[in-house]
């Protein structure tokens, strides 16, 4: 099994996404808790994309 640049780009703008939601949460400050959310739920359609490209690569191979 495989990891594709896009699985991993994604898990790590989901973890800084939610790094950043958690520091805007504790610092009160909601644009970058908003950021955080944004640059989190982008993180994870952008893995996403990566499981299914990776899936589709796998079901083309032949057996």
């Amino acid at each position: 099994m495989s990891i594709n640049k896009d699985q991993i780009k994604g898990r790590v703008n989901e973890a800084k996404g939610k790094v950043k939601e958690v520091s805007g949460a504790l610092v009160g400050n909601e644009t970058m808790e908003a950021k955080g959310k944004v640059q989190k739920n982008l993180g994870k359609a952008q893995a996403k994309y990566g499981d299914i490209k990776h899936d589709v690569k796998d079901a083309t191979k032949p057996a």
